[in-house]
């Protein structure tokens, strides 16, 4: 029998590039409420006080960026000034120009020319039988920790916590099956005059147990705020930056990633909608038992429609050679970018909800999208994380 430990982590909403990621893509969705053309690659950096906002931006609607960045900063958390960041106050740089006409060249689709890919690059998509969301128990877990952590502390239970945080999750594994979990590790920022012994105490009830538990061991060990303070946080203990957390944003290292982040990018852009792509097909294709665990790998080039490049891994665990799912794959799935976009729905003000807590292994769902438009305030009903569902899984069995 063989034995290993893997570990996956996540943060909170309120950690410094999560907030990044977050402005990023509601000013991508707010862009895309106001012309669905629009092609969008946004990145924010933010510090002590400071929130910049900087990128590429072809659009025929008008975006106010500030209120955006403060409404979003809101709805995090950021509401005192104690925290090194508010969103009342903060200051709030802009530097925003037009897209490269060369990029735009390709990736306008034209009577003589399909839309092609934004740009060269790989992309790779897994999903694993190991969870009910066909996702690697450890950033499953994770992701939940942080997600715990945050509702705790916008529904008053802990009122004591603030805005950052992170979780990390050790999963012990025999013959590549998840049996319990090793070590759990917590990091919450808190108030001034919380002792650690209420910390540890309260951090173990209210959020460790109700998600763990099921894995836990009389082992397990948890190791929360290790330092033994985390007073100060969120952009004001780190600075914080759009796209560094793409780890915790796809499979917690336990599939790999091509390099490319996600938020702030309209689907244009094969780094986030072929990545979605390739999620969605190892996760019916494991849904559908052809396999028991499936990592996919795409590569685009600039202007092309097709991937220069299309490799299934099953790991071992298939009915079927790697070479006849690839032949699956390419009989029933779309794989140029406007076929990606078209099928998964994409073209959409959908994005802000992916930029905490992971865009895979979440519930497929149809939402109210709200937005201010001349004085009025205007709704439009969507689809979120279509690349979740399992819909194609019963026609490949």
């Amino acid at each position: 029998m063989s034995r290993k430990i893997f570990t996956s982590e996540s943060v909170t909403e309120g950690h410094p590039d999560k907030i990044c990621d977050q402005i990023s893509d509601a000013i991508l969705d707010d862009l895309l409420c106001r012309d669905i053309e629009s092609r969008v690659a946004c990145e924010v950096l933010t510090t002590t006080g400071l929130v910049l906002v900087a990128g590429e931006v072809s659009t025929d609607g008008y975006s106010d960026i500030p209120s955006v960045v403060r409404k979003t900063l809101k709805k995090i958390g950021y509401t005192n000034p104690e925290y090194g960041l508010d969103y009342q106050d903060c200051s709030v740089l802009i530097s925003v120009h037009e897209q490269s006409a060369n990029i735009s060249i390709g990736v306008t689709q034209t009577k003589d020319r399909e839309q092609g890919a934004g740009d060269q690059g790989l992309m790779f998509g897994y999903a694993s039988n190991e969870t009910d969301v066909l996702m690697p128990l450890p950033i499953t877990l994770a992701h939940r920790l942080s997600k715990r952590l945050a509702d705790v502390r916008k529904e008053g239970i802990l009122p004591w916590t603030r805005p950052d945080g992170k979780s990390q999750v050790s999963v012990l594994y025999e013959d590549d099956r998840p049996v319990r979990v090793d070590k759990v590790v917590i990091a919450i920022q808190h108030d001034h005059d919380v002792d650690n012994e209420k910390i540890h105490n309260e951090i173990e009830k209210e959020v460790i147990l109700p998600i763990c538990e099921d894995w836990l061991h009389e082992d397990t060990q948890f190791l929360i705020n290790s330092t033994g303070v985390f007073e100060k946080g969120g952009p004001e203990a780190d600075t914080g930056l759009t796209g560094r957390k793409i780890i915790v944003d796809t499979y917690g290292g336990t599939g790999r990633h091509g390099g490319g982040a996600f938020s702030g990018k309209d689907p244009s852009k094969v780094d986030r909608s072929a990545s979605y792509m390739a999620r969605y097909i190892a996760k019916n294709l494991v849904a559908a038992e052809l396999v028991e665990r499936c990592e996919i790998q795409f590569a685009y080039s600039i202007g092309e429609a097709n991937p220069v490049s299309l490799n299934v891994n099953s790991f071992g665990t298939g009915s079927l050679q790697d070479d006849e799912l690839e032949k699956i794959i390419r009989d029933n799935f779309p794989l140029k970018p406007r076929e990606i976009i078209d099928y998964l729905d994409l073209k959409n003000p959908i994005y802000c909800p992916t930029a905490a807590y992971g865009h895979f292994g979440r519930k497929p769902e149809t939402g109210i999208v709200e937005w201010q438009e001349n004085g009025k305030t205007l709704t439009a009903e969507h689809n979120f994380f279509t690349w979740e569902k399992t819909d194609k899984a019963e026609s490949l069995k």
